[in-house]
C-alpha cells in the first residue's frame, strides 16, 4: 500500500512539472509575461523547464526520486518565491491556480524528499 501511495505522489509531482512544460517550451504569452517580469526571459524560461524536466525524470526513476524531489523542491521554492515577492499568488486572472500548483509540487516534494532522504547524494549519509 505504501508503495502505491508513493507512487502516486511521484507521478501527481512529475506530472504537474511536466505539464508546465509545454508552456514554458512553446512560449505561452502568460509564461512569457511571467518571466518578463522577472527579468529574465527567455533564458530563464528555458533554463527553469530544463530544470523542471531533469527533476521530473528523476523523481519517476525510483533510484534517483530523493534527488529529483531534492531539485523540485529548489526549483519550486523559487517559483514561490518568485509569486510572493513579485508575481503576487494571482497571475493574469488565474485565480492563483500557478501558485497553488508550486505549493502542492513543494508538499510532494518534500514528501518524497524525506521518504527517500537517505538516496539523495552527499546529504544522504547524515540520514543512514
Amino acid at each position: 500500500m505504501k508503495n502505491a501511495l508513493v507512487w502516486l505522489l511521484r507521478l501527481f509531482v512529475a506530472g504537474i512539472l511536466l505539464q508546465t512544460l509545454f508552456f514554458k517550451f512553446s512560449g505561452a504569452a502568460e509564461s512569457v509575461w511571467i518571466f518578463q517580469t522577472l527579468g529574465a526571459e527567455p533564458w530563464g524560461r528555458f533554463a527553469s523547464g530544463v530544470a523542471e524536466l531533469i527533476a521530473a525524470a528523476l523523481i519517476l526513476w525510483p533510484r534517483t526520486t530523493g534527488t529529483g524531489a531534492a531539485l523540485a523542491l529548489g526549483i519550486i521554492s523559487g517559483a514561490i518565491a518568485a509569486h510572493l515577492t513579485q508575481l503576487g499568488i494571482e497571475v493574469q486572472g488565474d485565480g492563483g491556480l500557478l501558485f497553488w500548483l508550486a505549493v502542492a509540487v513543494f508538499a510532494g516534494s518534500a514528501v518524497l524528499a524525506w521518504l527517500h532522504r537517505r538516496e539523495i547524494p552527499v546529504v544522504g549519509q547524515w540520514f543512514a
